[in-house]
């Protein structure tokens, strides 16, 4: 492993070619407010923070991104468009892999532009895959909007749409839910007997927990609506199953979108985006011809992504974390914006990794 010197040189030069492009250097607090900020990260940075309290602040965690808080000071200042560069670094529990790091320096680039979001994603990708020229990586994007925008089209209950919509980033239970509204599993025994009884509390002892009836009574009604839902169409469904296994270089993979479309007219508008970011992206001499695009990339993510998403990957060194991330969280500055909102993308590299990579 690189030297700490050796990679916070490595660092500055990173952020400095990001300050010549006009980015305005920004610092963040390596404690954040854990209650405010945590629930943003998703359920696998939730589990990997290092949380404390103390009577005066109350719940604090070590900066597991810059990303959060860089969103949330700027939309404190007004949603106006901007360049923010950033290093330092951020910290994450490593409990299932004791070979990664749970300290390390991160560099940013991310920009708030209204003008052109397809221009903006090319800038962001393009300015990353600038930087790691020469380190043979491959780079694979996705769209997490077009499964988004899959799900909100499909002709099923709010309930069932919401449920979908919350676990996009857990492919295994978001499979399971899709197979249960689609009528391909059959109710648990257990599920069978709550949903047949007449009146579910009729010889019940004493209520203990943190539900009272009148919960408990809203969740079995809500059950049984579910229940009684027609399953989703199984044309909007091999719509979903297609989709999700799309993964081809850019060009063929709209093309194959656009066909699925025809299923999912409700996808069109994200495609429509797609193409508008691939045309800015060759225009920026990315060789998009050869550029992987795989739809379920980045599910497994920031959970504040929801559009473009890429990494960039060592395949010589199949064990190391991606070198470089990003994607577009619009939604994140309309959450921390308090009725403010402006498009949003940006990218972070990992400059300890790119010097381990040049040394091997």
């Amino acid at each position: 492993m690189p030297d700490r010197a050796d990679a916070l040189a490595r660092a500055a030069a990173l952020r400095k070619r990001f300050e010549d492009l006009g980015a305005q250097v920004v610092e963040t607090p390596i404690l954040q407010p854990a209650e405010v900020l945590l629930d943003l990260y998703g359920e696998d940075i939730r589990a990997r923070a290092y949380v404390t309290s103390d009577a005066l602040r109350g719940e604090q965690m070590l900066r597991p991104d810059f990303t959060v808080p860089v969103v949330q000071m700027h939309m404190t200042q007004g949603a106006e468009p901007a360049r923010y560069t950033y290093s330092g670094e951020v910290f994450r529990r490593q409990e299932l892999d004791e070979d990664r790091a749970n300290e390390y320096l991160q560099v940013g680039y991310e920009v708030f532009d209204r003008n052109d979001v397809a221009a903006a994603d090319a800038e962001v990708f393009a300015q990353i895959q600038e930087a790691l020229a020469g380190l043979q990586l491959r780079a694979a994007t996705g769209d997490i909007g077009i499964l988004m925008a899959a799900v909100r089209g499909l002709s099923t209950t709010e309930a069932r749409r919401a449920a979908l919509m919350r676990h996009i980033w857990r492919p295994r239970r978001f499979r399971s839910l899709l197979n249960r509204y689609a009528g391909r599993v059959a109710p648990s025994p257990r599920r069978q007997a709550l949903l047949a009884a007449g009146d579910p509390f009729e010889g019940a002892g004493p209520f203990n927990g943190v539900r009272d009836k009148a919960e408990i009574a809203a969740r079995i009604d809500a059950l049984r609506e579910d229940a009684a839902a027609a399953p989703i169409a199984a044309q909007e469904m091999a719509g979903i199953e297609a989709l999700l296994k799309v993964r081809e270089t850019l060009p063929f993979a709209l093309e194959q979108l656009r066909d699925i479309a025809v299923d999912l007219p409700s996808i069109t508008p994200a495609l429509d985006r797609l193409e508008a970011r691939t045309e800015a992206l060759a225009a920026r001499n990315v060789d998009v011809a050869n550029l992987d695009f795989e739809a379920s990339f980045g599910r497994t993510s920031m959970e504040y992504y929801d559009g473009f998403v890429f990494g960039f990957y060592a395949e010589q060194a199949p064990d190391l974390p991606p070198i470089a991330t990003g994607g577009r969280y619009d939604a994140l500055t309309r959450h921390l914006g308090r009725g403010a909102e402006i498009p949003a993308v940006g990218g972070v590299l990992r400059p300890g990794l790119i010097l381990q990579l040049e040394r091997m």
